[in-house]
């Protein structure tokens, strides 16, 4: 009788073993397949890039931007534009100024007026550009003065599209 026993325990212990070994083979299967599909899917689509798009101060630095001038003060700034879209980036950047009647929108120009038009640029993947020093004034007193940047894309049709603006506010004295 103990014979028997030791027989049933070994028979379901073999049969345990094959359904564990087949439950294994299973998992190992999907997993890898699963990986595989992680692997391919992050292949077939990166992740999207960006450009980083700023004024600087007379410095060169992204801080302590002027919040106050007087009238024909000169204010000094730079533009700059770093490139992070796994492609070329040809652009160009307009300075404008605008008040408290100035419509800004990220998604599009703003009607401030047209002060100056920074050239056309290639830009590298990576690469990062600043411009030479810009300057501005103001001849008239009021809150809320704007010094506006814009980039403008540059397309391989030549197209050039709003893509996007920064801006500074000011408060102009006597």
């Amino acid at each position: 009788m103990a014979k028997m026993i030791k027989n049933k325990v070994k028979i379901n212990q073999k049969t345990s073993y094959k359904h564990f070994d087949i439950l294994l083979k299973i998992s190992l299967i999907l997993g890898i397949t699963i990986v595989s599909g992680f692997i391919i899917y992050y292949v077939l689509n990166p992740e999207p890039g960006y450009v980083t798009f700023g004024i600087l101060n007379e410095n060169k630095r992204a801080e302590n931007y002027p919040t106050k001038a007087s009238v024909n003060e000169t204010i000094f700034f730079y533009v700059s534009v770093g490139n992070h879209l796994n492609r070329d980036f040809l652009f160009q950047i307009r300075i404008k100024k605008g008040n408290n009647n100035t419509i800004l929108a990220s998604s599009m120009e703003s009607n401030g007026t047209l002060v100056l038009i920074v050239g056309n640029f290639t830009l590298k993947n990576k690469d990062n550009w600043i411009s030479e020093q810009l300057n501005i004034s103001f001849s008239e007193i009021g809150e809320n003065q704007l010094i506006i940047t814009e980039l403008w894309q540059i397309t391989k049709e030549s197209l050039i599209k709003f893509y996007n603006n920064v801006y500074l506010r000011l408060n102009i004295t006597a």
